[in-house]
C-alpha cells in the first residue's frame, strides 16, 4: 500500500497503525515520530501541498482533515482519480471512531481497535472522576498578535471539558476568536492555557499577558499543544494530559 499523510497528527497514527514504511509522502509539519518521519519525502506543508507530486506518487489513499487541509486540495486530487480519506473529529468519541475508521482502511483493524478502546476507557474514568470535583472555568491560548483563543467548537474544549472544563470564550461564534487583554480580565478563567504551539508560547509571554490584563501571573501556565489538540494515537494520553492540567488549576 502506498500512503500520502498531509496531517501531523495522522501521520503519527500511520505509524502506530504499524502502516509507517508504507508512507510515500507527508508534509513538512509531520514531526512524530521523529526519528522515521525524517526518511520520508515531503510533499509541502499542510496549507499548500504540492497536489502534482501527490499524484505522481501514486497514493492508494490520501489522508487528509477537513481544518488541517483544503477542500480545492483534496477536490483537485479526486478528480485525478486519488482515493482520498478526509476526516474531522472535534471530541475523543469522534477520535476513536475516526481511528477505527482509518485502521479498517489501512488493514490494521486489531490495532486500531486497541488505540479506540484505551480512548474511550481513559474518557469513561476521566469523565466519572471529574463529574464529583469542582469545575475549572479556562482559556486556552493559540496565538499572540492578535492574542487567539478558541470556542466550544474545538477538539481542545471537548477534551477540557471531558475533564471538568469550562471554556470561559466557549460562546463566542469563532472557532478561534481574536481576544484582548481586557477579555480575558473579564472572562476571569480560573487558569489561562497557553499552548506550546501554533504560537510557541514561552514564560515571558505569560508574564505580558498577566500584566496586561491584572490577572495573577500564577493563573497562566505553558501547556503541551500536542497533547491537547492532536486527535488519533495521541488522544490516550491527551486524555490523562488534560485530567492532569485542570488539577493542577484545582490544587
Amino acid at each position: 500500500m502506498r500512503i500520502v499523510s498531509l496531517c501531523p497528527s495522522v501521520t503519527e497514527l500511520v505509524f502506530d497503525l504499524d502502516r509507517g514504511s508504507d508512507l510515500v509522502g507527508i508534509t513538512t509539519y509531520c514531526v512524530h515520530p521523529a526519528d522515521r518521519v525524517k526518511e520520508i519525502e515531503t510533499v509541502g506543508g499542510t496549507k499548500d501541498p504540492d497536489v502534482e507530486r501527490i499524484i505522481d506518487l501514486e497514493p492508494d489513499i490520501v489522508l487528509l482533515n477537513e481544518e488541517e487541509n483544503r477542500r480545492e486540495d483534496a477536490e483537485r486530487l479526486e478528480r485525478a482519480g486519488v482515493h482520498c480519506h478526509v476526516s474531522f473529529p472535534k471530541v475523543v468519541e469522534d477520535t476513536a471512531a475516526f481511528v477505527r475508521d482509518v485502521g479498517s482502511r489501512l488493514g490494521r483493524t486489531e490495532k486500531a481497535e486497541a488505540i479506540a478502546s484505551d480512548i474511550e476507557g481513559r474518557a469513561a474514568r476521566v469523565r466519572m472522576t471529574s463529574s464529583s470535583l469542582p469545575e475549572v472555568s479556562w482559556a486556552y491560548l493559540i496565538w499572540r498578535k492578535p492574542w487567539m483563543s478558541v470556542n466550544s467548537d474545538t477538539f481542545v474544549d471537548g477534551l477540557l471539558r471531558l475533564a471538568g472544563g469550562r471554556n470561559v470564550f466557549g460562546h463566542r461564534s469563532e472557532r478561534y476568536p481574536i481576544i484582548s487583554a481586557e477579555d480575558l480580565a473579564q472572562a476571569d478563567p480560573d487558569v489561562v492555557l497557553a499552548a506550546s504551539e501554533p504560537f510557541p508560547f514561552q514564560a515571558k509571554h505569560l508574564d505580558e499577558l498577566a500584566s496586561a490584563s491584572g490577572l495573577s501571573r500564577e493563573r497562566f501556565m505553558v501547556v503541551d499543544g500536542e497533547y491537547l489538540s492532536w486527535h488519533g494515537s495521541r488522544t490516550p494520553d491527551g486524555i490523562d494530559y488534560a485530567e492532569a492540567c485542570l488539577e493542577r488549576a484545582r490544587s
